[in-house]
């Protein structure tokens, strides 16, 4: 696969809830087709079984993840050569991993390496520039902005996705996709206009329980509410 063939393109996450009533393989694939019906350029899908299921029926560029929860270590997103080697086999041609400078239990390199020996696109979840810069440097295919903001170092009260930082590696030439708290049409466009290869949105689009929260927090605290 070409990575340029998202250039520009919507990569639309279907992640439902952790445990909630849409976290089913098959609503998964639901979404996913849904998603590529309105025109989605990708997709990212978390979980190997989700991975095997959508691409059994899809025929599109899949970012696989696996996600984790570790007591040693706060990285989650596919920590493990073993997870890259069972994401590459269910059908994922797009592998991403955590890239941030923390406490891990398997080298970014190592999982670099396990990404190109399976033949798969490298994608560097990251937080900081720091981040993207090493990953780049190591051999990453492109890089992402999905942890900023969710990391000690970069956590944030703003609703609003990294812009600065899509343009600091956009101005670097790096290929960036936008990632984390792209919640409408307007920031997807801002985000390219400040320079990402393409976007990813995923609670906005594919977690009813967040987006049904923000219309019901936003009336709650209306002025314009008759009591």
């Amino acid at each position: 696969m070409d990575i340029e063939v998202l250039r520009g393109k919507l990569i639309v996450s279907c992640q439902p809830v952790p445990n909630g009533p849409m976290d089913r393989v098959e609503m998964i694939v639901a979404m996913a087709q849904a998603a590529v019906a309105g025109g989605a350029g990708g997709l990212r899908i978390e979980g190997v079984d989700n991975v095997r299921a959508v691409s059994a029926v899809l025929d599109v560029p899949m970012v696989g993840i696996v996600k984790r929860d570790l007591i040693e270590t706060n990285v989650r997103i596919t920590p493990f050569e073993e997870d890259v080697r069972a994401l590459a086999d269910a059908g994922a041609q797009i592998i991403a991993v955590d890239a941030t400078d923390r406490p891990r239990p398997v080298a970014v390199a190592a999982l670099l390496h396990a990404i190109h020996s399976a033949g798969r696109i490298a994608m560097a979840d990251c937080a900081t520039e720091a981040d993207g810069v090493a990953a780049i440097a190591l051999g990453f295919d492109v890089i992402a902005t999905t942890l900023s903001g969710y990391t000690q170092e970069t956590m944030t009260t703003s609703d609003d996705p990294d812009y600065k930082l899509i343009s600091t590696w956009s101005k670097r030439g790096f290929r960036v996709i936008a990632e984390g708290r792209l919640r409408t049409a307007q920031d997807a466009g801002r985000a390219l206009n400040a320079g990402s290869f393409a976007v990813t949105v995923g609670s906005a689009i594919t977690r009813i329980e967040h987006v049904t929260e923000w219309f019901v927090d936003a009336m709650s605290t209306s002025s314009g509410i008759r009591r």
